[in-house]
């Protein structure tokens, strides 16, 4: 049946009609876009400036106006962190934190492989005291990334902070004084110990080792090598065997301490990473 011209006439309206609405939607949400990106800049100067809440404000209509902006949203998440105050137990305080993991959460799903994500919810677990959850991020963190220092030696602090606290009250019911030498008195309480630390401590050796193959050099690392290797020594099954723990300490701290003083004197360090290669291997 032949198309009358009335016909042809209608199919050209519609189509011009839907070929409008198209660019009017492409240009409202290139507007929209550039909002976007205009509320973020207004938002990073308030953040340099430390106006935290108004910095939030911008940051949310930025995510408003392009719920895919990955940075707008990061920033947003970022923002809330920093109102957060490590200590503060506070519903305020709690609000922040909240807040700020929701939006970190939201930067994942968009992005599973956001390091600067995984590596705040990290730091915030930690700050929080959240030693369980701040260990599981660390950890995400570095099969992100197994370059990255600063989680090993996270994971190397967290296992110092979840076996201190236990072993000191063990030495206080015993009636060991803290500068006492060890290992614990009683055995019964030793054993009891051991089995829910020394796990924790080698993972945490482990860990700082790890962090010390990246970065030859850092001393933060040996101090921390050298307070787990003295919870260890607490563990041990006689004096002298707590007296070859105390020794590697004793070894570490002096290492943390010459490298310390290295630095101080600007004398050139190893630095990340491995020797330099030999000459013929430049070329």
């Amino acid at each position: 049946m032949a198309t009358t011209p009335e016909r042809k006439n209608m199919n050209w309206k519609v189509a011009f009609i839907l070929v409008l609405t198209a660019v009017l939607l492409v240009s409202a949400t290139g507007c929209e876009k550039l909002r976007a990106r205009d509320n973020l800049n207004k938002g990073v100067q308030a953040y340099k400036n430390a106006q935290y809440p108004l910095a939030v404000g911008f940051f949310k209509k930025s995510v408003e106006l392009d719920p895919t902006f990955p940075t707008a949203r990061l920033y947003l998440a970022t923002a809330y962190m920093s109102q957060y105050i490590p200590g503060v137990d506070s519903a305020e305080n709690t609000k922040m934190a909240d807040a700020a993991y929701e939006e970190f959460q939201k930067v994942l799903q968009q992005d599973p492989k956001s390091e600067v994500a995984v590596a705040s919810i990290a730091s915030l677990f930690f700050n929080q005291k959240k030693l369980d959850e701040a260990k599981l991020w660390n950890e995400k963190l570095v099969a992100l990334n197994p370059s990255n220092k600063e989680a090993f030696y996270t994971l190397g602090v967290i296992a110092w902070t979840k076996t201190f606290q236990p072993r000191m009250e063990a030495r206080a019911k015993l009636g060991m004084q803290p500068e006492e030498p060890g290992p614990l008195k009683d055995k019964k309480v030793k054993e009891s110990l051991r089995e829910k630390s020394l796990p924790v401590i080698e993972d945490g050796i482990k860990s700082l080792e790890k962090a010390l193959e990246i970065d030859k050099d850092y001393d933060d690392a040996m101090a921390y090598v050298n307070l787990l290797h003295r919870e260890k020594a607490d563990l041990m099954d006689d004096a002298a065997g707590f007296r070859k723990e105390t020794e590697i300490a004793n070894d570490w701290v002096q290492r943390a301490m010459d490298t310390r003083k290295k630095k101080a004197e600007g004398v050139p360090m190893g630095g990340l990473g491995t020797e330099a290669p030999p000459a013929e291997a430049k070329k």
